[in-house]
């Protein structure tokens, strides 16, 4: 009796405290999640993928802009011997000079610069859909948990009462001694069973209170399932964040190639100055125009590799419709499968046990059967009890998935 007591007191206190049950929109908005809300702003799970959005955006606006002009400023014959000592032969040129691009380069750039701003920007919407798929995977798993303490409390109650019942009836002689030390050793087991059940509840409500970095007491989660509805989409369409990701990886590699192909062709420097003679005070006007030889460096291996990068990147566009295809047909089955056997324990199996359990103890308080017909109806429905926590479960983390493969 010491140990129920014990285990009560370990239970209670959360709920003393005065906790407030966590659902799943709150962990969803805590995480940042919720578009509307700004708690984002502060998990670093979202944090880093929407930086490096603005980032490429910013970068976009960068590839805009033309080449800045250079100013030059040359003195010669000066400092010299004879004719040329001091600085009355003393020639300055100033002179400025503007790189022309010509092969399309700020069109190629921008367009670069444009097609790593969309993955850059797909690829924080895909951060944010896994985090979204985190929180409500590790939310079922914790709801899961505190079902499974809420059984494993149950068994506990319901042993402690066969424990007393067996007591009273070897007492007055209906029953063996040997049936009232059966009862004890099954009141221990399940006792220890509510101990690792209420150990893997804290386990699983601090792994989702991580997402979103609290610290301390996690928040408690309750038993109830969520009610979380696969999208129609993932079923009738091909598209998902992760192959538009894919694909905008192929789209950045082509234009990286044309970018890449751009600068093959040099750029002409074309300059304009004045000259100032210091012996005759006279002035003069310079044109000029220079422009790089193509002879050896012509770009070739950057345009070989972004090449590569193309090829490969298309491959693993193949490899995602591939995964995603067959990704969406595992969920989708499992989803189905789970929801088929949730419906038949919830609504024939666990009715009929918990039945035959009624009738058993009935009947066992009479006297009419042994106490290991009871343990046996009640092992019968606890099993059927936790069939139907880890269907709920499976049904749960399937929905999660199939939210997640179908996030536009």
């Amino acid at each position: 009796m010491i140990a129920g007591l014990s285990i009560a007191a370990i239970a209670t206190p959360m709920v003393a405290h005065g906790q407030e049950l966590l659902s799943l929109e709150d962990a969803l908005t805590r995480t940042g999640v919720v578009s509307e809300t700004t708690e984002g702003e502060l998990n670093p799970r979202i944090v880093g993928p929407r930086a490096d959005a603005e980032a490429a955006r910013l970068l976009v606006e960068q590839a805009r802009l033309q080449p800045n002009p250079e100013v030059s400023l040359e003195v010669e014959e000066f400092a010299g011997s004879g004719a040329f000592s001091g600085l009355r032969a003393t020639e300055y040129t100033l002179a400025v000079g503007q790189r022309i691009e010509l092969g399309g380069k700020r069109g190629a750039r921008v367009g670069a610069a444009q097609a790593e701003a969309q993955l850059a920007g797909l690829r924080a919407e895909l951060a944010d859909a896994e985090l979204g798929f985190l929180v409500r995977e590790r939310y079922v798993a914790a709801a899961a948990a505190a079902s499974r303490v809420d059984l494993a409390r149950d068994v506990v109650e319901r042993n402690q009462e066969l424990a007393r019942i067996a007591g009273v009836l070897v007492e007055v002689g209906r029953e063996p001694p040997l049936r009232a030390l059966r009862a004890e050793a099954a009141l221990a087991e399940a006792r220890a069973e509510l101990q690792a059940a209420q150990a893997a509840s804290v386990a699983a409500r601090t792994a989702l209170a991580s997402l979103w970095g609290e610290q301390g007491t996690p928040p408690l989660v309750p038993g109830d399932f969520p009610d979380i509805e696969p999208p129609v989409t993932v079923l009738i369409s091909t598209t998902g964040l992760q192959l538009q990701v894919a694909r905008a990886e192929s789209t950045a590699a082509a234009a990286e190639i044309e970018r890449e192909r751009s600068l093959r062709i040099p750029d002409p420097v074309v300059s304009a100055g004045v000259r100032r003679f210091e012996e005759s005070n006279d002035h003069a006007f310079l044109v000029g125009v220079s422009i790089p030889l193509p002879f050896r460096d012509r770009n070739q291996g950057n345009i070989a590799a972004a090449q590569a990068r193309l090829r490969a990147a298309n491959a693993r566009e193949a490899v995602a419709l591939a995964d995603f295809e067959q990704s969406v047909a595992r969920a989708r089955a499992q989803y189905l499968a789970a929801e088929t056997r949730v419906e038949t324990l919830s609504t024939t199996s666990l009715p009929q046990a918990e039945e035959a359990l009624r009738l058993v103890r009935i009947g066992y308080r009479n006297g009419r059967f042994p106490l290991i017909e009871v343990l046996s109806a009640a092992e019968a429905r606890d099993a059927i009890r936790e069939a139907l926590i880890a269907a709920q479960e499976d049904r749960g983390q399937a929905a999660a998935e199939l939210i997640r493969l179908a996030a536009q």
